[in-house]
């Protein structure tokens, strides 16, 4: 993109997705390649007379935590913040993160002991963010490693990003809100699909629709299933699910009681055995959205794109939104995307809202 388009994507980010303030404390994340759009936001941060903390990440690009350093250092720090990083994490304002992956990960970085610390010492910064004590957004910077997983060349990311994060966010807030009003008048959410058919309680829930707010490209309905009510059988058969650098291929979940009871996968099995032993928090159901971004119809390789798809929902697996109402912990928050474009239902309260992707409300 043209400097004026990261310019036009920083106002974005720093004015509508976080609102800044004067006086602010605003987190910049992101690895090296990101530059471009960290230098543009900034710049922008500045105009709002707030102040700009640009954070380098050295490793996995979702870790703030240098990888470096994570496959050396005695576990007794690994499983918390140094002080001064938790000071920040409790103070700052706001944060923006933009992945910018410098290599494809193919298997998660560090053993499943030193991850499962990773997560742990990160965990402050996570509970914050779910109860919106402070502001957050997360967006994709187009590297060779990204265009790599989306299976593009980078002019095509490029262009594609453009299109996807400069949008009418105000038009799409305001189609999403049906389907938002639809949903909070439902006590219960059926989803009906390949190998799936399960059900979740959401009465008395509230739903948020993102129309950029929380990630950028927005477009998504979303909000917490009540804890102890899933009951059924889901397959993602359609789309990889990303998680910690690596991948899960056909998972498929038994839900009794709210909480998984059977988990199986054609490949990438030990990961999601691994994840839902994380703690307790982590088989039971912190989210559910729909996807409503029309300009995404196909898998991106990251879930920031991918969980957006119009006609599609996710679940994840762990932490809730305690700002909606939810009440799950736990250190992981893993989105599973479930296509439903073809041959898949989605029922409010009985009713079909949902056939193939289409919308019939």
């Amino acid at each position: 993109m043209s400097e004026a388009h990261w310019a036009e994507l920083a106002r974005l980010l720093v004015r509508r997705s976080l609102d800044v303030q004067p006086g602010w404390q605003v987190a910049v994340r992101s690895t090296p390649l990101g530059r471009p759009l960290v230098e543009a936001c900034c710049r922008e941060i500045a105009r709002c007379h707030a102040y700009a903390l640009p954070q380098i990440i050295l490793g996995f690009e979702r870790w703030t935590i240098p990888l470096a350093w994570a496959e050396e250092a005695p576990e007794e720090l690994l499983g918390t913040l140094a002080p001064i990083e938790r000071h920040a994490a409790e103070t700052v304002d706001a944060r923006l993160s933009i992945l910018a992956p410098e290599r494809v990960w193919t298997e998660p970085p560090l053993t499943p002991e030193r991850r499962r610390l990773v997560q742990q010492a990160l965990e402050p910064v996570a509970r914050r963010s779910r109860a919106m004590e402070v502001r957050w957004v997360v967006t994709m910077f187009p590297t060779p490693a990204a265009a790599e997983n989306a299976g593009m060349s980078v002019e095509e990311l490029t262009d594609f990003l453009r299109d996807a994060c400069l949008r009418d966010w105000d038009a799409e807030r305001e189609r999403m809100s049906r389907v938002a009003e639809r949903l909070e008048a439902a006590s219960e959410v059926r989803i009906v699909g390949a190998g799936t058919d399960v059900t979740l309680g959401v009465g008395g829930r509230p739903a948020e629709v993102d129309h950029s707010l929380r990630n950028m490209p927005g477009g998504e309905v979303f909000l917490c299933p009540l804890e102890d009510t899933a009951e059924g059988v889901i397959e993602f058969s359609e789309f990889p699910a990303h998680h910690a650098g690596g991948h899960v291929e056909g998972m498929r979940l038994v839900f009794r009681g709210g909480e998984v009871v059977e988990a199986t996968a054609r490949s990438g099995e030990e990961l999601l055995q691994q994840a839902l032993a994380t703690d307790d928090g982590a088989k039971r159901l912190g989210e559910l959205g729909i996807g409503c971004n029309e300009g995404i119809t196909r898998p991106m390789g990251s879930a920031l794109f991918d969980e957006k798809i119009a006609g599609t929902i996710h679940l994840a697996l762990g932490g809730s939104y305690t700002f909606l109402g939810g009440t799950n912990e736990s250190r992981i928050h893993w989105d599973v995307v479930k296509d439903l474009r073809s041959g898949g239902e989605l029922l409010f309260d009985g009713e079909v809202v949902q056939r193939d992707g289409a919308w019939l409300i």
